[in-house]
C-alpha cells in the first residue's frame, strides 16, 4: 500500500523537488546544506501536523476526503497555470535582473544575510506545507478503504520517505556545482584524472539544465495528477476517457502505447482547463474584493 501511495504522489514530488531547490537561489555555497537541513526539519514538523490531522479526518469524517482531494487537485492545476502565466507575463530580462540582484546580495556586506536566509527558510517551509498536504491527501485517498492501522502505517512511512527522499535529493542537486568544480581542479595527467576533469566540466554544464528539467517535469506532473483527481471525481468524464483508452488499445501496432498515454494526456488537458478556470475565478474574485475595499 505504501508503494502504491508513493506512485500516486510521485507527480507532486517533481514540483516539490524543483520548488525547494529553487528556494536556495541567493544562498552562499557554504550555507546551502545548513539551509536544506533547516527546511527538512520544518518539513518534518509539517508532516507531524498533517498526518494526525488527515487520520482524524479519515476516522471521524471520511466523507470529507473526496472534497479535500478535489481542492488539492484544483490547487495543483491552479499552481501549474500560475507558473505558466508567470513565465509568459514576465520577460527573461526581468528574471535575469532578479537573479543578478540575488547574486549581488551575497557579496554585499550591507545586506543582512541571516535575515535573508531565515526568510528563505520560512518561505520554503510554507511551500512545503502546501505540497505536503497534497501528498498526504493523495496518500490517504489511496488507502481510504483500508483498516485504520494500515492507514497509520502508510501515512507515517510516506511522510518519512518523502522528507528523506526530497531533501536528500535537494541537497545533492545544490551541491552538484561544487562537485563539478572540485573535479575540474583535479591535477595529474593519468587517464583517470583526465576523466575526472572532463566529468567535472560536464557536471558544471549540465547542472543548470537539471533544475529546469525538474521544473518542467513537475509542472506537467501537476496537470496530470491534478487533472486525474478532477476526472476521477466526475464519473461520466472518467468513464469516457477509460472507454476511449480501451478503443485506442485495439489500434494495430501502436495500440499498447496509445492505451498507456491516452489517460495521462487527457488528464493533463483536463488539468490545464481546470487550472485556467481556477485562475480566472481567483483573479476575478481578487479584483471584485479590491474594488469593494476601495469603494
Amino acid at each position: 500500500m505504501t508503494a502504491l501511495a508513493t506512485k500516486k504522489t510521485a507527480g507532486v514530488l517533481g514540483d516539490d523537488l524543483a520548488l525547494n531547490a529553487q528556494q536556495l537561489l541567493g544562498i552562499s555555497a557554504k550555507r546551502e546544506l545548513p539551509v536544506v537541513w533547516a527546511v527538512a526539519k520544518g518539513s518534518a514538523m509539517n508532516k507531524m501536523i498533517l498526518v494526525p490531522l488527515a487520520l482524524a479526518i479519515s476516522y471521524f469524517l471520511p466523507s470529507a476526503i473526496l472534497p479535500l482531494l478535489m481542492i488539492g487537485g484544483l490547487y495543483l492545476c491552479y499552481e501549474g497555470i500560475e507558473k505558466l502565466a508567470h513565465k509568459f507575463l514576465h520577460s527573461k530580462h526581468e528574471d535575469a535582473d532578479h537573479h543578478d540582484l540575488l547574486i549581488k546580495a551575497i557579496a554585499d556586506p550591507t545586506i543582512d544575510m541571516v535575515a535573508m536566509e531565515k526568510e528563505k527558510i520560512q518561505g520554503a517551509i510554507r511551500t512545503d506545507f502546501i505540497l505536503s498536504a497534497e501528498i498526504i491527501t493523495l496518500s490517504l485517498a489511496t488507502v481510504a478503504n483500508s483498516p485504520f492501522p494500515i492507514q497509520v502505517a502508510v501515512l507515517a512511512l510516506i511522510a518519512i520517505l518523502m522528507t528523506l527522499g526530497v531533501y536528500g535529493l535537494v541537497a545533492a542537486i545544490v551541491k552538484l556545482d561544487d562537485l563539478g568544480l572540485y573535479l575540474t581542479l583535479v591535477t595529474g595527467e593519468s587517464r583517470w584524472q583526465t576523466f575526472q576533469r572532463w566529468l567535472g566540466r560536464v557536471i558544471l554544464a549540465a547542472a543548470p539544465y537539471l533544475l529546469r528539467t525538474l521544473s518542467v517535469a513537475g509542472t506537467i506532473a501537476m496537470f496530470v495528477v491534478g487533472g486525474g483527481i478532477v476526472v476521477h471525481a466526475i464519473h461520466f468524464l472518467h468513464e469516457s476517457i477509460h472507454h476511449l483508452s480501451e478503443e485506442l488499445s485495439h489500434t494495430p501496432a501502436i495500440g499498447g502505447v496509445l492505451n498507456y498515454v491516452t489517460g495521462p494526456v487527457l488528464d493533463g488537458l483536463v488539468g490545464v482547463a481546470a487550472g485556467i478556470l481556477a485562475l480566472a475565478i481567483v483573479r476575478i474574485s481578487s479584483e471584485v474584493y479590491r474594488k469593494l475595499r476601495t469603494a
